[in-house]
């Protein structure tokens, strides 16, 4: 069977990276932040994403340099928890979160380019629907080649999106109204329930475009040096990207109203606008659609590796192992969800997966991996580790309390929708154990 080949360098791993942060995300979510914090302290949940970024970063890097396979998370559980035991209902519960997940977060990408598009060309929601759908086939054709040209288009995608990012912020800066960006509201930092509420649900939308920092852990088997390079991937690219969305945001409500910008659909076409007229506005739109494509082509590239490294191994339907003979990538994992998210894109409007695709992820995924992490090194005292972080157990607690409050931010039918989902796939797990007598079903040895 052919194998992956370790074909992308640091480079082409921070651009794909930041190419999956910087999607549609910003440009759709801001609008959503500014009217959960009602006013330009939004700028505290963007910082509040940041740090969790930065402390999950630490989980990410220790796991994807000591375990740089295909897959990310499903290894990660596996060998945290034990392959045989705890591990096997970690991860697959993972993959089962995945099979929807990921088809969710590749349409919620394809819905957010058709409703951008609308600014330049107007048609109504079936047409938004087919636009959104075509979208989808076109990066799977996109990515149907070789990971050394992947690495070569994500060079030049993620040069274009960091030039937009730059071309924006510094047209805001040039620009800004000081008293307009930094302007509060007597009761900001009250500290209320009502403030800590808004916040969460703030933070979540922040927290959904700061997603694909750990993207080069999905293409483990594919990152050269990744003891090195799948580290340093994850930091630059957080602390790239922390940088660009603080003075983004910065930039904007300095020179948008937060109560004109919290209404806006067009948030970024309408910043430019009122800057440099329509012309502007319009080139800066073609350049944020272009921004969303890049995002889904790293999006759909590191999520068809995840079911591949569960169906080499057994634990997942066996068509998703299947590697193209000549190009050397899980082609049909790439088929395959790329379909479930063409029919996603068809079925659900922008608003309604943000929070469920951050809320489904948060206790088996991110949670699981940094308890694991922890749990690792205090029962290995002498583990070796390629990559280890600095201050030790600090940022992996401190995801768990931000993790964990963002989850208890969501809105109830969202909590409950993420525990139904964990229960039925416990579920399914313990039928699949119970058929093939796997633990905790195999039998008892004399």
């Amino acid at each position: 069977m052919s194998k992956l080949l370790r074909g992308l360098n640091l480079r082409q791993a921070v651009a794909i990276n930041m190419i999956d942060m910087v999607g549609i995300g910003p440009f759709i979510t801001i609008p959503y932040i500014i009217g959960a914090m009602s006013g330009p302290q939004c700028i505290l949940a963007w910082l509040l994403g940041s740090l969790l970024s930065f402390m999950d970063g630490f989980v990410w890097a220790e796991l994807g340099a000591k375990w740089p396979e295909a897959g990310g998370s499903y290894v990660f559980l596996q060998q945290l928890f034990g392959k045989e035991k705890w591990g096997r209902l970690m991860s697959f519960l993972y993959i089962w979160q995945t099979t929807f997940q990921a088809p969710l977060v590749i349409a919620s990408g394809a819905i957010g380019f058709a409703q951008y598009l609308t600014y330049l060309i107007p048609i109504d929601a079936v047409m938004q629907k087919i636009v959104s759908g075509t979208l989808v086939i076109f990066i799977t054709i996109l990515l149907y080649r070789k990971i050394n040209d992947i690495g070569k288009i994500s060079i030049v995608m993620g040069i274009i999106v960091v030039g937009t990012m730059l071309w924006l912020i510094f047209s805001g800066l040039s620009h800004l109204d000081m008293q307009m960006a930094f302007t509060f509201n007597k009761e900001t930092f009250d500290f209320t329930p009502a403030f800590f509420f808004g916040l969460g649900t703030a933070s979540t939308k922040t927290i959904y475009s700061f997603l694909g920092y750990y993207n080069v852990c999905h293409l483990g088997g594919e990152i050269k040096e990744p003891e090195k390079n799948i580290p340093r991937s994850i930091f630059i690219s957080i602390a790239g990207i922390s940088i660009l969305y603080l003075l983004m945001q910065t930039a904007i409500s300095g020179v948008i109203p937060w109560q004109e910008a919290k209404d806006s659909q067009f948030i970024v076409s309408t910043f430019f606008e009122r800057i440099y007229g329509t012309f502007a506005a319009n080139i800066a739109t073609v350049l944020i659609l272009f921004i969303a494509i890049s995002s889904l082509f790293a999006v759909m590239l590191g999520y068809s590796r995840v079911p591949y490294a569960a169906a080499i191994e057994g634990n997942y339907f066996s068509v998703f192992s299947k590697v193209h003979p000549t190009k050397n990538f899980p082609h049909a994992s790439l088929i395959i969800l790329a379909s479930v998210a063409f029919v996603f894109s068809l079925l659900f409007k922008m608003k309604e997966v943000i929070t469920a695709i951050i809320v489904m992820r948060i206790l088996i995924q991110f949670v699981s991996q940094s308890v694991g992490l922890i749990l690792l090194h205090y029962k290995n005292k002498e583990l070796k580790l390629p990559y280890k972080m600095l201050f030790f157990p600090i940022p992996p607690l401190i995801g768990i309390l931000v993790w964990m409050f963002v989850f208890f931010s969501a809105e109830w039918q969202y909590i409950i929708g993420a525990l139904a989902f964990i229960a039925t796939g416990i579920l399914l797990f313990l039928y699949q154990s119970n058929r093939k007598k796997l633990w905790p079903f195999e039998p008892i040895k004399n």
